[in-house]
């Protein structure tokens, strides 16, 4: 079946879609990574920071046991309006807004620590959802990797949580609704950029709840709420899976089981015989027979890359790592004169796995973008000190030469952040298709009182100039249709076809 334009999906819709990679980007429990990322953690109040910082992704380096004694206690970070106690080696969460303070979804358990002194904590089939070291020593200071994702977050250490983090939650519809309301105006930070007034939105919608209100009606009522925001990383969900969001920019083409069908038959008749895959399938290659010195790099997803089939960081990257290994050869690296990435068909996943590809592009060491948190609940400009994410040369084989990026609608966050990535590589790439999705924050998870799931973005990715590119999505340099039903229908790729030519130019 053809993909439709159909633009009512975006309330209490659970189809299955490829911008979410069949709701992968849930995942490590409450943690979220871009993709998939993140995991994600907030303060109520802001920390003071000045100055950007640089960030290099690194793998977890195991260590001796340890560590975690100095981490007892109770920590606040900045920017995401969470706190997070360790005791007795275990960690536990606590979400806080104007609304009250609620039990998160993190218990995790400490590990080893590393050789840097960061202390991994893992869930209960001991997969590692992030780390926590100290800073230079101090015992009020630690920063927090999330597992997948890219940059830390700021923690200080703090005496006690919250009063009202002691008292029981009020399971009530009105206690539901404030803590849906609060969380959003605290902490996202599009609410001008995408046109909405969200104190309208509560004079509006608040008078209609009351003790009597049924679950469909509440539910239909907040999902109301954030359909005008068309913001994909803004999802609201109930635990049995029978209800939930899927807010897509306006004119993203629907997908179904038929029409993801229909995009695999259209690639896979472009490509040759021989098509090398890894990842579950989500990784392809093949060097293009009637283009002879041009290669073809297709990823669909930085998620779940393993056998398993599981949510699993350290394991992903180290599929990917063999999966890159096998692509980037000495040998088919001197033999390359173009190569074509195609990301149109993109779920998200991990940042820091996008920056793992970038590594094998490039011959020198650059900015891929600055990360930031809204960290004031009062001002949707107040954010925390901006995070210079690096890109830097893998000490492996690597291809330099042209490249020619496939975006449009259905790449969408780790696949924009790995897209963004790439935007100042030298030489720089072409990108060739439709603007992508528009999200690119790590997504917070957070639990409403009645047991329901609000997703929302907090963090902005800044590019060299300051400009960030959530909503409109990355633009392409050189404008072609992606997946239109016509190409489909006739097994043909116009978009791919213009980057075999561009790259012929070159």
């Amino acid at each position: 079946m053809p993909i439709s334009t159909d633009d009512t999906a975006s309330t209490a819709s659970t189809e299955h879609t490829g911008a979410t990679d069949s709701g992968e980007r849930q995942r490590y429990g409450q943690l979220r990574r871009r993709a998939a990322g993140t995991v994600v953690l907030v303060s109520a109040l802001a920390l003071v920071a000045p100055g950007l910082v640089a960030y290099d992704a690194q793998p977890v380096q195991r260590g001796s046991r340890g560590g975690v004694t100095a981490l007892e206690g109770v920590w606040r970070s900045d920017g995401y309006q969470q706190y997070l106690t360790v005791r007795r080696g275990e960690l536990r969460s606590y979400e806080v807004s104007a609304a009250g303070c609620l039990p998160g979804g993190l218990r995790l358990s400490a590990g080893r620590a590393g050789i840097d002194g960061a202390v991994p904590f893992n869930d209960a089939d001991d997969v590692r959802e992030l780390s926590i070291r100290t800073v230079g020593g101090a015992a009020d200071r630690a920063r927090l990797s999330p597992a997948g994702a890219v940059g830390e977050r700021r923690l200080a250490r703090v005496s006690s949580l919250p009063a009202g983090c002691a008292l029981p939650p009020a399971d009530s519809p009105l206690h539901t609704f404030d803590v849906f309301w609060s969380t959003l105006r605290e902490n996202y930070p599009f609410f001008r950029d995408r046109g909405v007034d969200w104190n309208a939105m509560r004079a509006k919608y608040r008078p209609q709840v009351h003790p009597r209100i049924t679950d469909d009606r509440l539910f239909a009522l907040l999902a109301a709420m954030i359909e005008p925001l068309h913001d994909l990383h803004t999802q609201l969900r109930d635990p049995t899976g029978e209800r939930g969001t899927l807010n897509l920019r306006p004119g993203t083409p629907k997908v179904s089981r038929e029409s993801v069908a229909a995009i695999e038959s259209a690639t896979r008749a472009q490509l040759p015989a021989t098509v090398h895959s890894f990842a579950n399938g989500r990784i392809q290659y093949a060097d293009l027979e009637q283009r002879r010195g041009v290669g073809y790099l297709r990823i669909t997803s930085f998620l779940k890359y393993g056998s398993d089939g599981k949510e699993n960081a350290d394991a992903d990257a180290a599929v990917l790592d063999r999966a890159l290994d096998t692509v980037f050869t000495a040998s088919r690296i001197r033999d390359l004169r173009g190569l074509v990435v195609d990301l149109r068909y993109h779920g998200g996943g991990s940042d820091a796995l996008g920056i793992a590809v970038a590594r094998r592009l490039t011959d020198r060491t650059y900015t891929a973008y600055t990360k930031s948190a809204r960290n004031s609940p009062h001002n949707e400009a107040g954010w925390t000190p901006g995070q210079h994410v690096r890109v830097r040369p893998a000490a492996k084989p690597r291809y330099t030469g042209p490249v020619a990026v496939l975006t449009g609608p259905l790449t969408v966050s780790a696949g924009e952040t790995f897209t963004q990535a790439l935007m100042s590589r030298s030489p720089a790439p072409l990108r060739i298709g439709k603007p992508t999705q528009g999200v690119f924050s790590d997504t917070m998870n957070r639990a409403l009182p009645n047991g329901w799931t609000l997703t929302l973005p907090n963090e902005k990715y800044a590019d060299r100039t300051g400009r960030t590119y959530d909503g409109a999505g990355i633009p392409p340099t050189h404008h072609e249709t992606v997946y239109a039903p016509q190409d489909l229908h006739h097994l043909r790729d116009p978009a791919l076809k213009r980057a075999l030519r561009e790259l012929d130019a070159r």
